[in-house]
């Protein structure tokens, strides 16, 4: 049954890939965050190749964009922001990655994962700051929960 549920999993092309972190920030003062790292995981008991795709590769420089992942392994691919002018300030772009097995062509998973270059680390907390104090509390569902032995109850209360 297993084997069979890997087989389509295979046929279909969406094997569930694993990647961390799903988000890179880049800030433009903070020459550290130049550089990242994603981590790929392989969980399967079979080897994985992967290729790493992107939207605008002027921009960036992926150390090692292709390679393999034996079983239950991991391997981290360094990415690195080479493009740092505020023209590309909040930009979205995207890497893919890709897996297949090493044996064939045919991708049988991808993960996406979005790039941004901001500013400031500084100015970007501030405004998050400001976003969660100006939040209407009006929208906000408040819930209170109250235990008598044998009976929960919840109330639910719109402000």
């Amino acid at each position: 049954m297993h084997q069979q549920k890997r087989q389509l999993e295979l046929v279909k092309g969406n094997l569930p890939v694993f990647v961390f972190p799903t988000e890179l920030i880049f800030y433009a003062d903070d020459q550290s965050t130049h550089k990242q790292v994603l981590t790929l995981y392989n969980p399967y008991e079979f080897a994985l190749k992967f290729k790493v795709l992107c939207t605008t590769p002027n921009k960036y420089v992926v150390v090692d964009a292709a390679g393999a992942v034996k079983p239950q392994c991991c391997v981290d691919i360094v990415i690195r922001h080479k493009d740092v002018r505020s023209c590309h300030y909040g930009v979205i772009d995207k890497f893919r990655l890709q897996v297949s097995e090493q044996s064939e062509r045919k991708a049988l998973g991808k993960k996406e994962v979005v790039a941004t270059l901001l500013p400031s680390a500084k100015e970007q907390q501030k405004e998050e700051e400001e976003k969660r104090i100006k939040e209407p509390l009006s929208d906000s569902l408040f819930f209170e929960q109250s235990f008598q032995p044998g009976l929960i109850t919840m109330a639910i209360f719109r402000t």
